[in-house]
């Protein structure tokens, strides 16, 4: 029976690069993957992007109240190119599914027996966990730490926001790095001394 693997890490621990990684891998042996992202993630538009610059198109976004067993099953119903079965299903930024798309993750899991692996970040700026990374702790069959170090040398567990170079701890759950608006993984102790010591909200 397929599982369902949450794959996560703070920021820069290399959760992308591991999901390209693993589509290659798949493609290599001749399998059909597909490759799935969140329509919130708006870095690289169609693509995952990984920060070691390599990339790749995805084969479906998910909108926020979109089933993704309904997205899944359109996907693997068009096949202009490629009529093999899917053997796996790779999902980027996966915070940023909500609960009940989650579900439907361990559903095509069980119910198709297709290997759903998931990346993400546990929680925001704010220490409080997105609400499709709890669910992915709550149901998924493995879980899978991937780590990265603080500027301080020590093991990063959080993730900080900066706008135009300066950390900030209040603003909304979801904002997208860009222009102004930046992340950097912090260790607990740095975390706290950027935050004035206090553990956010």
């Amino acid at each position: 029976m397929a599982k369902l693997y949450f794959r996560y890490g703070a920021m820069n621990s290399g959760k992308s690069t591991a999901l390209l990684q693993a589509a290659f891998n798949y493609e290599e042996r001749g399998h059909r993957v597909a490759v799935v992202k969140p329509t919130v993630d708006t870095k690289g538009d169609q693509l995952v992007v990984s920060r070691l610059g390599t990339s790749r198109p995805v084969d479906f976004t998910i909108s926020p109240e979109q089933s993704v067993i309904t997205a899944f099953a359109m996907f693997q119903a068009h096949k202009p190119h490629d009529d093999r079965p899917v053997s796996s299903l790779l999902v980027d930024e996966a915070q940023f599914l909500g609960s009940h798309q989650v579900d439907d993750l361990l559903r095509i899991a069980l119910d198709q027996n297709i290997p759903v692996l998931a990346y993400g970040i546990r929680t925001d700026f704010q220490t409080v966990a997105f609400p499709g990374s709890r669910r992915l702790l709550e149901i998924a069959h493995s879980l899978e730490e991937l780590k990265t170090i603080c500027r301080c040398g020590r093991k990063a567990i959080f993730n900080g926001r900066t706008n135009e170079g300066v950390f900030v701890f209040d603003g909304g759950q979801v904002a997208i790095d860009g222009d102004s608006v930046g992340y950097e993984a912090l260790c607990g102790a740095c975390y706290l001394a950027e935050s004035g010591g206090v553990l956010q909200p």
